[in-house]
């Protein structure tokens, strides 16, 4: 993810539609978003965007067609595009609908701008891994889809095996040398080096470690260019 992520608002009342692209345009890996006001001006919108953008934050009432009939038409035309809902319809028959449709998230108004900034958060870090030339573990796949350690893994004693694909050596090793970084923590690159290990590998034990709680991710977005993922002990 070398360019900030895009975001098309689908909203008919301004205001709320300034708002929501302040408050995107607050958040980190993010540029400055627009705003289409209709269905038929984000069609022509789409139609002339290169590139697309990444994330559209969609309104269920907007003034010339049903938000769940534009919902339908860009799942179908750009498949590549991910929707937030963002409205007050707050009916089974349409959360269920764009739950089948894939929707990322749904946020009911007024949006607490936590709860916004959260569900963007949540679609940068999750775009950002889907770049990671990884083989994926479990661990892994459970972040990716918002599984946390606790409802993904029974508590168990450190005596239960380890998760295929993770040494007992390689992860003290891994763990000591985290626990001894600075307070900035380290990447997977530093990690592999002092392990003597694959950063690849690093990675995976890297993020065991987040599964497991005993680190967390952080990105950081000081340099230019793509975002850093960096690993620190959650003592520090």
């Amino acid at each position: 993810m070398n360019a900030p992520l895009h975001v098309l608002i689908i909203e008919d009342d301004f205001r709320v539609a300034g708002i929501n692209a302040e408050l995107a345009g607050q958040i980190a890996g993010y540029a400055a978003a627009s705003i289409a006001k209709t269905g038929d001006e984000a069609i022509a919108y789409l139609e002339k965007a290169s590139p697309l953008p990444d994330l559209i934050l969609l309104d269920v009432f907007i003034p010339d067609r049903s938000g769940l009939e534009l919902f339908w038409e860009i799942r179908t035309n750009y498949p590549q595009i991910a929707i937030i809902m963002v409205t007050a319809a707050n009916e089974i028959e349409t959360i269920a609908a764009t739950v089948r449709g894939g929707v990322f998230d749904y946020l009911l108004k007024p949006v607490d701008f936590e709860r916004f900034a959260q569900a963007l958060e949540r679609f940068r870090d999750q775009r950002l891994l889907l770049t990671e030339p990884l083989e994926w573990q479990q661990s892994e796949l459970d972040r990716l889809f918002g599984v946390s350690a606790a409802q993904a893994v029974p508590t168990v004693d450190s005596s239960e095996e380890l998760p295929k694909g993770i040494d007992q050596l390689t992860l003290d090793g891994v763990r000591d040398f985290l626990n001894s970084s600075s307070p900035e923590g380290a990447n997977a690159m530093e990690a592999g080096k002092a392990v003597g290990i694959s950063r690849s590998t690093a990675r995976r034990y890297l993020e065991h470690l987040v599964a497991s709680n005993e680190a967390k991710a952080q990105l950081n977005y000081g340099e230019i260019g793509r975002p850093e993922r960096r690993y620190v002990p959650w003592t520090k």
